[in-house]
Protein backbone atom coordinates (compact mmCIF):
# COMPACT_ATOMS: atom_id res chain seq x y z
CA UNK A 1 0.00 0.00 0.00
CA UNK A 2 1.55 3.30 -1.04
CA UNK A 3 1.62 6.60 0.80
CA UNK A 4 -1.34 8.11 -1.09
CA UNK A 5 -3.52 5.08 -0.49
CA UNK A 6 -2.76 5.18 3.23
CA UNK A 7 -3.72 8.85 3.30
CA UNK A 8 -7.11 8.06 1.77
CA UNK A 9 -7.96 4.89 3.66
CA UNK A 10 -6.67 6.10 7.01
CA UNK A 11 -9.07 9.02 7.43
CA UNK A 12 -11.94 7.07 8.98
CA UNK A 13 -9.68 5.38 11.51
CA UNK A 14 -8.23 8.74 12.50
CA UNK A 15 -11.70 10.19 13.05
CA UNK A 16 -12.75 7.24 15.20
CA UNK A 17 -9.71 7.78 17.41
CA UNK A 18 -10.29 11.52 17.75
CA UNK A 19 -9.99 11.58 21.50
CA UNK A 20 -6.58 9.91 21.31
CA UNK A 21 -5.29 11.86 18.31
CA UNK A 22 -2.97 14.25 20.07
CA UNK A 23 0.32 15.49 18.63
CA UNK A 24 3.62 14.15 19.80
CA UNK A 25 5.11 16.94 21.88
CA UNK A 26 8.83 16.97 22.54
CA UNK A 27 9.89 20.05 24.42
CA UNK A 28 12.87 21.11 26.41
CA UNK A 29 13.95 24.18 28.25
CA UNK A 30 16.30 26.61 26.58
CA UNK A 31 17.70 26.42 23.09
CA UNK A 32 17.77 23.42 20.75
CA UNK A 33 20.19 23.16 17.85
CA UNK A 34 19.25 21.01 14.86
CA UNK A 35 22.38 19.88 13.08
CA UNK A 36 23.77 17.24 10.70
CA UNK A 37 21.00 18.06 8.25
CA UNK A 38 20.69 19.14 4.63
CA UNK A 39 18.90 22.42 5.30
CA UNK A 40 16.94 24.15 2.54
CA UNK A 41 16.05 27.56 3.94
CA UNK A 42 14.02 29.00 1.01
CA UNK A 43 15.69 32.26 2.03
CA UNK A 44 17.61 33.88 -0.83
CA UNK A 45 19.94 35.60 1.63
CA UNK A 46 21.18 32.21 2.86
CA UNK A 47 19.81 29.38 0.67
CA UNK A 48 21.39 26.54 2.66
CA UNK A 49 22.79 26.01 6.12
CA UNK A 50 24.35 23.40 8.38
CA UNK A 51 22.43 24.08 11.59
CA UNK A 52 19.42 25.88 13.04
CA UNK A 53 18.86 27.00 16.62
CA UNK A 54 15.34 27.36 18.01
CA UNK A 55 14.04 28.72 21.29
CA UNK A 56 10.51 29.39 22.52
CA UNK A 57 9.04 28.30 19.21
CA UNK A 58 11.17 30.69 17.13
CA UNK A 59 14.27 30.41 14.97
CA UNK A 60 17.13 32.22 16.68
CA UNK A 61 20.11 31.32 14.48
CA UNK A 62 20.81 29.80 11.05
CA UNK A 63 24.20 29.12 9.50
CA UNK A 64 27.26 26.94 9.85
CA UNK A 65 27.27 24.41 12.65
CA UNK A 66 30.12 26.19 14.40
CA UNK A 67 28.45 29.61 14.30
CA UNK A 68 25.03 28.35 15.38
CA UNK A 69 26.46 26.30 18.25
CA UNK A 70 28.44 29.30 19.42
CA UNK A 71 25.33 31.52 19.35
CA UNK A 72 23.24 28.89 21.10
CA UNK A 73 25.64 28.58 24.01
CA UNK A 74 27.00 25.60 25.95
CA UNK A 75 23.65 24.81 27.61
CA UNK A 76 21.87 24.22 24.31
CA UNK A 77 20.46 20.82 23.48
CA UNK A 78 21.98 19.49 20.27
CA UNK A 79 19.87 17.25 18.10
CA UNK A 80 21.51 15.29 15.29
CA UNK A 81 19.13 14.83 12.34
CA UNK A 82 21.22 12.06 10.85
CA UNK A 83 21.65 13.64 7.45
CA UNK A 84 17.92 14.16 6.81
CA UNK A 85 16.67 17.24 4.98
CA UNK A 86 15.11 20.15 6.86
CA UNK A 87 12.70 22.45 4.99
CA UNK A 88 10.15 25.03 6.13
CA UNK A 89 6.82 23.59 7.22
CA UNK A 90 4.48 23.24 4.25
CA UNK A 91 1.62 25.74 4.02
CA UNK A 92 -1.74 24.64 2.65
CA UNK A 93 -2.53 27.41 0.14
CA UNK A 94 -6.03 26.07 -0.46
CA UNK A 95 -7.99 23.19 1.01
CA UNK A 96 -10.94 22.28 3.16
CA UNK A 97 -10.28 21.19 6.74
CA UNK A 98 -13.97 20.81 7.60
CA UNK A 99 -14.79 18.77 4.50
CA UNK A 100 -11.70 16.63 5.15
CA UNK A 101 -13.10 15.77 8.56
CA UNK A 102 -16.55 15.05 7.10
CA UNK A 103 -15.10 12.87 4.34
CA UNK A 104 -13.29 10.83 6.97
CA UNK A 105 -16.63 9.62 8.31
CA UNK A 106 -17.98 8.63 4.87
CA UNK A 107 -17.39 5.63 2.64
CA UNK A 108 -14.13 6.11 0.77
CA UNK A 109 -15.09 6.12 -2.91
CA UNK A 110 -11.89 7.60 -4.33
CA UNK A 111 -10.05 5.95 -7.22
CA UNK A 112 -6.46 4.71 -6.95
CA UNK A 113 -4.04 5.77 -5.63
CA UNK A 114 -6.16 7.55 -3.00
CA UNK A 115 -8.82 4.85 -2.73
CA UNK A 116 -10.01 1.48 -4.09
CA UNK A 117 -12.84 2.36 -6.51
CA UNK A 118 -12.46 1.49 -10.19
CA UNK A 119 -15.98 0.73 -11.43
CA UNK A 120 -19.64 0.79 -10.43
CA UNK A 121 -19.46 -2.66 -8.87
CA UNK A 122 -16.60 -1.72 -6.54
CA UNK A 123 -18.43 1.49 -5.63
CA UNK A 124 -21.55 -0.45 -4.75
CA UNK A 125 -19.47 -2.91 -2.76
CA UNK A 126 -17.87 -0.10 -0.77
CA UNK A 127 -21.32 1.22 0.12
CA UNK A 128 -22.39 -2.23 1.33
CA UNK A 129 -19.25 -2.48 3.45
CA UNK A 130 -19.82 0.99 4.92
CA UNK A 131 -23.42 0.10 5.75
CA UNK A 132 -22.30 -3.08 7.50
CA UNK A 133 -19.92 -1.01 9.63
CA UNK A 134 -22.58 1.68 10.33
CA UNK A 135 -25.88 -0.22 10.57
CA UNK A 136 -27.64 2.50 12.58
CA UNK A 137 -26.70 5.42 10.31
CA UNK A 138 -29.87 7.14 9.01
CA UNK A 139 -28.21 7.93 5.66
CA UNK A 140 -25.57 6.09 3.64
CA UNK A 141 -22.94 8.63 2.62
CA UNK A 142 -19.80 8.39 0.51
CA UNK A 143 -17.11 10.76 -0.69
CA UNK A 144 -14.70 10.87 -3.59
CA UNK A 145 -16.22 9.00 -6.53
CA UNK A 146 -14.76 10.16 -9.84
CA UNK A 147 -16.78 9.55 -13.00
CA UNK A 148 -13.71 10.23 -15.14
CA UNK A 149 -11.93 7.23 -13.63
CA UNK A 150 -14.80 4.78 -13.31
CA UNK A 151 -14.76 2.07 -15.96
CA UNK A 152 -18.25 3.16 -17.01
CA UNK A 153 -17.06 6.79 -17.53
CA UNK A 154 -20.21 8.26 -15.99
CA UNK A 155 -21.70 9.37 -12.70
CA UNK A 156 -23.54 6.76 -10.65
CA UNK A 157 -27.25 7.61 -10.89
CA UNK A 158 -30.28 6.83 -8.76
CA UNK A 159 -30.75 3.47 -10.47
CA UNK A 160 -27.19 2.36 -9.59
CA UNK A 161 -27.78 3.36 -5.98
CA UNK A 162 -31.33 1.96 -5.77
CA UNK A 163 -29.88 -1.40 -6.85
CA UNK A 164 -27.87 -1.45 -3.62
CA UNK A 165 -30.17 0.36 -1.19
CA UNK A 166 -33.74 1.22 -2.15
CA UNK A 167 -35.24 1.95 1.28
CA UNK A 168 -32.61 4.16 2.92
CA UNK A 169 -31.35 7.49 1.56
CA UNK A 170 -27.97 7.35 -0.19
CA UNK A 171 -25.94 10.45 -1.03
CA UNK A 172 -22.49 10.47 -2.63
CA UNK A 173 -20.21 13.48 -3.02
CA UNK A 174 -18.03 13.71 -6.12
CA UNK A 175 -14.27 14.03 -5.61
CA UNK A 176 -14.46 17.65 -6.80
CA UNK A 177 -17.30 18.44 -4.37
CA UNK A 178 -19.04 20.12 -7.33
CA UNK A 179 -21.52 17.26 -7.82
CA UNK A 180 -23.57 14.95 -5.65
CA UNK A 181 -25.62 11.94 -6.65
CA UNK A 182 -28.38 10.25 -4.68
CA UNK A 183 -30.93 7.48 -4.83
CA UNK A 184 -34.71 7.69 -5.21
CA UNK A 185 -35.34 7.72 -1.45
CA UNK A 186 -32.96 10.69 -1.10
CA UNK A 187 -34.77 12.52 -3.90
CA UNK A 188 -38.11 11.91 -2.23
CA UNK A 189 -36.90 13.17 1.15
CA UNK A 190 -35.47 16.29 -0.52
CA UNK A 191 -38.71 16.88 -2.40
CA UNK A 192 -36.98 16.99 -5.78
CA UNK A 193 -39.21 15.96 -8.69
CA UNK A 194 -39.50 16.52 -12.43
CA UNK A 195 -41.23 19.81 -11.59
CA UNK A 196 -38.29 21.16 -9.56
CA UNK A 197 -36.59 23.90 -11.60
CA UNK A 198 -32.82 24.18 -11.96
CA UNK A 199 -31.51 26.79 -9.53
CA UNK A 200 -29.41 29.69 -10.75
CA UNK A 201 -25.82 28.47 -11.22
CA UNK A 202 -26.72 24.80 -11.05
CA UNK A 203 -28.23 21.87 -12.97
CA UNK A 204 -30.43 18.95 -11.98
CA UNK A 205 -29.51 16.22 -14.44
CA UNK A 206 -32.59 14.51 -15.82
CA UNK A 207 -33.80 11.44 -17.64
CA UNK A 208 -35.62 11.56 -20.99
CA UNK A 209 -39.00 12.13 -19.32
CA UNK A 210 -37.68 15.02 -17.21
CA UNK A 211 -37.40 13.07 -13.97
CA UNK A 212 -34.20 13.75 -11.99
CA UNK A 213 -31.62 11.02 -12.47
CA UNK A 214 -30.03 11.70 -9.07
CA UNK A 215 -27.04 13.80 -10.22
CA UNK A 216 -26.84 17.45 -9.15
CA UNK A 217 -24.33 20.01 -10.44
CA UNK A 218 -22.94 23.04 -8.61
CA UNK A 219 -25.56 25.10 -6.71
CA UNK A 220 -28.19 22.41 -7.34
CA UNK A 221 -26.48 20.14 -4.84
CA UNK A 222 -27.75 22.34 -2.01
CA UNK A 223 -31.24 21.05 -2.79
CA UNK A 224 -30.29 17.72 -1.25
CA UNK A 225 -27.24 18.43 0.93
CA UNK A 226 -29.35 20.44 3.36
CA UNK A 227 -31.38 17.34 4.23
CA UNK A 228 -28.47 15.36 5.64
CA UNK A 229 -28.87 14.81 9.40
CA UNK A 230 -26.46 17.19 11.15
CA UNK A 231 -23.71 15.88 13.40
CA UNK A 232 -23.44 17.33 16.88
CA UNK A 233 -20.97 20.14 17.47
CA UNK A 234 -18.88 17.85 19.66
CA UNK A 235 -18.63 15.34 16.81
CA UNK A 236 -17.77 18.06 14.30
CA UNK A 237 -15.03 19.43 16.52
CA UNK A 238 -13.70 15.94 17.22
CA UNK A 239 -13.45 15.36 13.48
CA UNK A 240 -11.54 18.57 12.83
CA UNK A 241 -9.27 17.92 15.79
CA UNK A 242 -8.46 14.42 14.59
CA UNK A 243 -7.90 15.27 10.94
CA UNK A 244 -4.99 17.53 11.84
CA UNK A 245 -2.96 14.34 12.09
CA UNK A 246 -3.28 13.77 8.32
CA UNK A 247 -1.94 17.25 7.61
CA UNK A 248 0.90 16.85 10.12
CA UNK A 249 1.86 13.51 8.54
CA UNK A 250 2.35 15.38 5.28
CA UNK A 251 4.57 18.10 6.75
CA UNK A 252 1.83 20.75 6.75
CA UNK A 253 1.92 23.26 9.60
CA UNK A 254 -0.63 25.82 8.35
CA UNK A 255 -4.01 24.57 7.10
CA UNK A 256 -6.82 26.29 5.22
CA UNK A 257 -10.56 25.85 5.51
CA UNK A 258 -11.36 27.38 2.17
CA UNK A 259 -15.16 27.54 2.04
CA UNK A 260 -16.39 27.67 5.62
CA UNK A 261 -20.02 27.96 6.61
CA UNK A 262 -20.85 30.26 9.54
CA UNK A 263 -21.46 27.15 11.63
CA UNK A 264 -18.04 25.76 10.77
CA UNK A 265 -16.40 29.07 11.70
CA UNK A 266 -18.17 28.89 15.05
CA UNK A 267 -17.05 25.28 15.49
CA UNK A 268 -13.44 26.26 14.80
CA UNK A 269 -13.62 29.18 17.22
CA UNK A 270 -14.85 26.84 19.93
CA UNK A 271 -12.18 24.24 19.14
CA UNK A 272 -9.52 26.95 19.31
CA UNK A 273 -10.85 28.25 22.62
CA UNK A 274 -10.67 24.72 24.00
CA UNK A 275 -7.05 24.30 22.86
CA UNK A 276 -7.88 21.61 20.30
CA UNK A 277 -5.74 22.95 17.46
CA UNK A 278 -1.97 22.43 17.30
CA UNK A 279 -1.61 23.46 13.65
CA UNK A 280 -2.47 26.97 12.45
CA UNK A 281 -5.92 27.08 10.81
CA UNK A 282 -7.06 29.92 8.52
CA UNK A 283 -10.74 30.02 7.53
CA UNK A 284 -12.36 31.77 4.58
CA UNK A 285 -16.14 31.99 4.89
CA UNK A 286 -18.10 31.16 1.74
CA UNK A 287 -20.51 33.83 0.51
CA UNK A 288 -22.92 32.77 -2.23
CA UNK A 289 -24.37 34.71 -5.13
CA UNK A 290 -26.59 37.55 -3.91
CA UNK A 291 -25.25 37.56 -0.35
CA UNK A 292 -23.67 40.45 1.50
CA UNK A 293 -20.84 40.21 3.99
CA UNK A 294 -22.59 42.00 6.83
CA UNK A 295 -21.26 44.12 9.66
CA UNK A 296 -20.85 41.20 12.08
CA UNK A 297 -18.27 39.42 9.93
CA UNK A 298 -14.73 40.04 11.15
CA UNK A 299 -11.25 38.92 10.11
CA UNK A 300 -7.99 38.86 12.02
CA UNK A 301 -4.31 38.86 11.16
CA UNK A 302 -3.48 37.28 14.52
CA UNK A 303 -4.14 33.70 15.60
CA UNK A 304 -6.17 32.93 18.70
CA UNK A 305 -5.65 29.35 19.80
CA UNK A 306 -4.07 28.59 16.40
CA UNK A 307 -7.15 29.87 14.55
CA UNK A 308 -8.11 32.98 12.63
CA UNK A 309 -10.59 34.04 9.96
CA UNK A 310 -8.58 35.25 6.96
CA UNK A 311 -11.27 36.51 4.57
CA UNK A 312 -14.10 35.46 2.28
CA UNK A 313 -14.46 32.82 -0.42
CA UNK A 314 -16.36 33.15 -3.70
CA UNK A 315 -16.99 30.21 -6.06
CA UNK A 316 -17.40 31.73 -9.51
CA UNK A 317 -17.63 28.52 -11.54
CA UNK A 318 -17.27 24.78 -11.38
CA UNK A 319 -14.90 21.95 -12.25
CA UNK A 320 -12.86 21.43 -15.43
CA UNK A 321 -12.90 17.65 -15.07
CA UNK A 322 -16.62 17.81 -14.32
CA UNK A 323 -17.14 20.05 -17.37
CA UNK A 324 -18.91 22.74 -15.37
CA UNK A 325 -16.02 25.24 -15.31
CA UNK A 326 -16.88 28.44 -17.22
CA UNK A 327 -14.80 28.65 -20.41
CA UNK A 328 -14.51 31.13 -23.28
CA UNK A 329 -14.16 28.27 -25.78
CA UNK A 330 -16.33 25.14 -25.88
CA UNK A 331 -15.46 21.87 -24.20
CA UNK A 332 -13.61 19.38 -26.38
CA UNK A 333 -16.42 16.86 -25.86
CA UNK A 334 -19.55 18.23 -24.15
CA UNK A 335 -21.02 16.40 -21.13
CA UNK A 336 -24.15 14.24 -21.50
CA UNK A 337 -27.22 16.27 -22.37
CA UNK A 338 -25.27 19.29 -23.66
CA UNK A 339 -24.92 20.30 -27.31
CA UNK A 340 -21.73 21.03 -29.21
CA UNK A 341 -20.58 24.53 -28.29
CA UNK A 342 -21.28 24.09 -24.56
CA UNK A 343 -18.70 25.98 -22.48
CA UNK A 344 -19.89 25.62 -18.88
CA UNK A 345 -21.44 28.37 -16.81
CA UNK A 346 -20.87 30.89 -14.09
CA UNK A 347 -22.43 30.74 -10.65
CA UNK A 348 -22.57 34.43 -9.69
CA UNK A 349 -23.89 37.49 -11.46
CA UNK A 350 -21.42 40.26 -12.20
CA UNK A 351 -23.38 42.52 -9.85
CA UNK A 352 -23.07 40.09 -6.96
CA UNK A 353 -19.34 39.62 -7.45
CA UNK A 354 -18.85 43.37 -7.69
CA UNK A 355 -20.86 44.10 -4.55
CA UNK A 356 -19.15 41.42 -2.46
CA UNK A 357 -15.66 42.40 -3.57
CA UNK A 358 -16.36 46.12 -3.20
CA UNK A 359 -17.49 45.59 0.39
CA UNK A 360 -14.50 43.34 1.13
CA UNK A 361 -11.97 45.77 -0.36
CA UNK A 362 -13.47 48.70 1.53
CA UNK A 363 -13.07 46.82 4.80
CA UNK A 364 -9.64 45.30 4.11
CA UNK A 365 -11.01 41.76 3.86
CA UNK A 366 -9.04 39.36 1.65
CA UNK A 367 -10.98 37.66 -1.15
CA UNK A 368 -10.13 34.21 -2.48
CA UNK A 369 -12.13 33.29 -5.57
CA UNK A 370 -12.55 29.84 -7.12
CA UNK A 371 -11.98 30.37 -10.85
CA UNK A 372 -11.24 27.22 -12.84
CA UNK A 373 -12.38 28.35 -16.28
CA UNK A 374 -10.86 31.27 -18.17
CA UNK A 375 -14.28 32.95 -18.49
CA UNK A 376 -14.60 32.92 -14.70
CA UNK A 377 -11.08 34.35 -14.47
CA UNK A 378 -12.20 37.11 -16.87
CA UNK A 379 -15.07 37.92 -14.51
CA UNK A 380 -12.73 38.18 -11.53
CA UNK A 381 -10.15 40.28 -13.40
CA UNK A 382 -12.69 42.68 -14.84
CA UNK A 383 -14.30 43.39 -11.48
CA UNK A 384 -11.01 43.60 -9.59
CA UNK A 385 -9.67 45.95 -12.24
CA UNK A 386 -12.70 48.22 -12.07
CA UNK A 387 -12.60 48.36 -8.27
CA UNK A 388 -8.89 49.16 -8.18
CA UNK A 389 -9.31 51.85 -10.82
CA UNK A 390 -11.97 53.51 -8.70
CA UNK A 391 -10.21 53.01 -5.35
CA UNK A 392 -6.53 52.09 -5.62
CA UNK A 393 -5.21 49.71 -2.97
CA UNK A 394 -1.61 48.63 -2.54
CA UNK A 395 -1.88 45.20 -0.96
CA UNK A 396 -5.21 43.35 -1.28
CA UNK A 397 -3.66 39.97 -2.16
CA UNK A 398 -6.79 38.71 -3.89
CA UNK A 399 -6.28 35.05 -4.78
CA UNK A 400 -7.38 33.30 -7.99
CA UNK A 401 -7.97 29.80 -6.67
CA UNK A 402 -7.15 26.93 -9.10
CA UNK A 403 -6.82 29.16 -12.23
CA UNK A 404 -6.59 25.95 -14.23
CA UNK A 405 -7.20 27.37 -17.69
CA UNK A 406 -5.59 30.80 -17.22
CA UNK A 407 -4.49 32.31 -20.51
CA UNK A 408 -1.21 34.18 -20.99
CA UNK A 409 -2.99 37.54 -21.25
CA UNK A 410 -4.75 36.76 -17.97
CA UNK A 411 -1.41 36.10 -16.27
CA UNK A 412 -0.27 39.51 -17.52
CA UNK A 413 -3.36 41.10 -15.99
CA UNK A 414 -2.90 39.25 -12.69
CA UNK A 415 0.60 40.71 -12.47
CA UNK A 416 -0.76 44.21 -13.14
CA UNK A 417 -3.52 43.89 -10.52
CA UNK A 418 -1.47 42.09 -7.86
CA UNK A 419 -3.69 39.00 -7.95
CA UNK A 420 -2.03 35.81 -6.67
CA UNK A 421 -2.73 32.67 -8.69
CA UNK A 422 -2.93 29.55 -6.54
CA UNK A 423 -2.71 26.62 -8.92
CA UNK A 424 -4.24 23.21 -8.38
CA UNK A 425 -0.97 21.86 -9.74
CA UNK A 426 -1.80 18.20 -9.02
CA UNK A 427 -4.18 18.19 -12.00
CA UNK A 428 -1.71 17.00 -14.68
CA UNK A 429 -1.37 13.69 -12.85
CA UNK A 430 -4.91 13.16 -11.60
CA UNK A 431 -6.88 14.44 -14.62
CA UNK A 432 -4.34 15.38 -17.28
CA UNK A 433 -5.30 12.53 -19.62
CA UNK A 434 -8.98 13.38 -19.19
CA UNK A 435 -8.38 17.08 -19.85
CA UNK A 436 -6.42 16.29 -23.02
CA UNK A 437 -8.78 13.68 -24.45
CA UNK A 438 -12.19 14.67 -23.12
CA UNK A 439 -12.47 18.04 -21.40
CA UNK A 440 -10.49 20.81 -23.09
CA UNK A 441 -8.36 19.14 -25.75
CA UNK A 442 -4.57 18.88 -26.19
CA UNK A 443 -3.72 22.58 -26.64
CA UNK A 444 -5.44 23.91 -23.54
CA UNK A 445 -4.62 20.82 -21.46
CA UNK A 446 -0.89 21.38 -22.04
CA UNK A 447 -1.20 24.83 -20.44
CA UNK A 448 -3.15 23.97 -17.28
CA UNK A 449 -1.42 25.20 -14.13
CA UNK A 450 1.06 27.31 -16.15
CA UNK A 451 3.75 27.58 -13.47
CA UNK A 452 6.62 28.64 -15.73
CA UNK A 453 4.53 31.26 -17.52
CA UNK A 454 3.38 32.65 -14.17
CA UNK A 455 6.94 32.92 -12.88
CA UNK A 456 8.04 34.66 -16.08
CA UNK A 457 5.63 37.45 -15.22
CA UNK A 458 6.95 37.80 -11.69
CA UNK A 459 3.89 36.17 -10.13
CA UNK A 460 4.64 34.64 -6.72
CA UNK A 461 2.24 31.78 -7.38
CA UNK A 462 1.25 29.16 -4.84
CA UNK A 463 0.13 25.54 -5.26
CA UNK A 464 -2.38 23.40 -3.41
CA UNK A 465 -4.05 19.99 -3.28
CA UNK A 466 -7.59 21.23 -2.57
CA UNK A 467 -7.93 18.39 -0.07
CA UNK A 468 -9.97 16.27 0.20
CA UNK A 469 -10.31 16.49 -3.59
CA UNK A 470 -6.92 14.77 -3.57
CA UNK A 471 -4.93 13.79 -0.47
CA UNK A 472 -2.88 16.58 1.15
CA UNK A 473 0.35 14.94 -0.01
CA UNK A 474 2.65 17.89 -0.63
CA UNK A 475 5.57 15.79 -1.80
CA UNK A 476 3.39 14.23 -4.49
CA UNK A 477 2.25 17.75 -5.41
CA UNK A 478 5.89 18.80 -5.81
CA UNK A 479 6.54 15.75 -7.99
CA UNK A 480 3.63 16.62 -10.29
CA UNK A 481 4.69 20.27 -10.56
CA UNK A 482 8.24 19.31 -11.49
CA UNK A 483 7.40 16.42 -13.83
CA UNK A 484 3.82 16.99 -15.11
CA UNK A 485 3.44 13.28 -15.70
CA UNK A 486 -0.11 12.00 -16.22
CA UNK A 487 -1.59 8.73 -15.01
CA UNK A 488 -0.76 7.20 -18.40
CA UNK A 489 2.87 8.26 -18.09
CA UNK A 490 2.76 11.04 -20.69
CA UNK A 491 4.24 14.49 -20.04
CA UNK A 492 1.56 17.18 -20.25
CA UNK A 493 2.99 20.58 -21.19
CA UNK A 494 6.71 19.96 -20.62
CA UNK A 495 7.46 23.68 -20.98
CA UNK A 496 5.42 24.36 -17.81
CA UNK A 497 7.45 22.05 -15.56
CA UNK A 498 8.62 24.02 -12.53
CA UNK A 499 12.03 23.72 -10.94
CA UNK A 500 12.08 21.87 -7.64
CA UNK A 501 13.05 25.07 -5.81
CA UNK A 502 10.21 27.05 -7.38
CA UNK A 503 7.73 24.30 -6.48
CA UNK A 504 9.02 24.21 -2.90
CA UNK A 505 8.81 28.00 -2.66
CA UNK A 506 5.18 27.83 -3.83
CA UNK A 507 4.17 25.72 -0.80
CA UNK A 508 6.33 27.61 1.72
CA UNK A 509 7.39 31.25 1.32
CA UNK A 510 4.95 32.17 -1.46
CA UNK A 511 2.11 30.52 0.45
CA UNK A 512 3.06 32.47 3.56
CA UNK A 513 2.95 35.65 1.48
CA UNK A 514 -0.53 34.70 0.22
CA UNK A 515 -1.63 34.75 3.87
CA UNK A 516 0.33 37.99 4.60
CA UNK A 517 2.49 35.91 6.95
CA UNK A 518 5.82 36.03 5.10
CA UNK A 519 7.44 37.87 8.01
CA UNK A 520 6.53 34.99 10.31
CA UNK A 521 6.61 31.81 8.21
CA UNK A 522 7.69 30.21 4.96
CA UNK A 523 11.48 30.18 5.26
CA UNK A 524 14.11 29.13 7.75
CA UNK A 525 15.09 32.62 8.80
CA UNK A 526 15.96 34.01 12.25
CA UNK A 527 12.91 35.47 13.95
CA UNK A 528 10.38 33.31 12.15
CA UNK A 529 8.35 30.48 13.64
CA UNK A 530 10.12 27.17 14.01
CA UNK A 531 7.77 25.38 11.61
CA UNK A 532 9.64 22.58 9.84
CA UNK A 533 9.25 19.39 7.85
CA UNK A 534 12.05 16.84 8.08
CA UNK A 535 12.31 14.81 4.86
CA UNK A 536 14.05 11.58 3.94
CA UNK A 537 16.05 13.35 1.20
CA UNK A 538 16.43 16.73 -0.46
CA UNK A 539 13.81 17.31 -3.21
CA UNK A 540 16.20 19.77 -4.86
CA UNK A 541 18.92 17.14 -5.21
CA UNK A 542 17.20 13.86 -6.03
CA UNK A 543 16.30 13.10 -9.66
CA UNK A 544 12.93 14.77 -10.44
CA UNK A 545 11.21 11.41 -10.93
CA UNK A 546 12.15 10.39 -7.39
CA UNK A 547 10.57 13.30 -5.55
CA UNK A 548 7.37 11.32 -4.97
CA UNK A 549 9.34 8.57 -3.24
CA UNK A 550 10.42 10.92 -0.44
CA UNK A 551 8.68 10.73 2.90
CA UNK A 552 8.06 13.12 5.76
CA UNK A 553 10.01 11.84 8.75
CA UNK A 554 8.86 14.48 11.21
CA UNK A 555 6.88 17.70 11.43
CA UNK A 556 7.56 20.48 13.93
CA UNK A 557 5.16 23.31 14.70
CA UNK A 558 6.53 26.20 16.75
CA UNK A 559 9.51 24.01 17.58
CA UNK A 560 7.44 21.10 18.90
CA UNK A 561 7.15 17.72 17.21
CA UNK A 562 3.58 17.16 16.10
CA UNK A 563 4.30 14.12 13.93
CA UNK A 564 7.10 11.58 13.79
CA UNK A 565 7.19 8.61 11.42
CA UNK A 566 7.53 5.17 12.96
CA UNK A 567 10.89 3.84 11.81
Amino acid sequence: MNRLTRAGLGLAAILLSACAAQPVRETGAGTTVLTNADIVTVDEALPSAEAVAIRDGRIVAVGTAADVLQQAGPQATVRDLGGATLVPGFIDAHGHLAIMSQAAAMANLQPPPAGPITDMASLQGALRDWRAAHPAAPWIVGFGYDDTLLAEQRHPDRHDLDAVFADVPVLLVHTSAHFVTCNTTCLRLAGVTEDTPDPAGGVIRREADGAPNGVFEETALYLVMGHLPPASQDMRIAGMTAIQKVYAENGITTVQDGASTPQQVEDMRKAAAEGKFYLDIVAYQHFQDGASIGEDFAVSKAYDGHFRVGGIKLVLDGSVQGKTAWLTRPYHIPPPGQATGYSGYGTYTDESVHDLMEEAHARGIQVIAHVNGDRAIDQLLAIEGALLAATPHDDLRTVAIHAQTAREDQLDRMAELGIIPSFFAAHPFYWGDWHRDQAIGPERAAFISPLVAAKARGLAYTMHTDSPVVPPDVLHLLWVAVNRETRSGEILGPDQRASALDALRAVTLNAARQYSEEADKGSITPGKRADFAILSANPLKVPPAEIRTLIVLETLKDGETVYKAVR
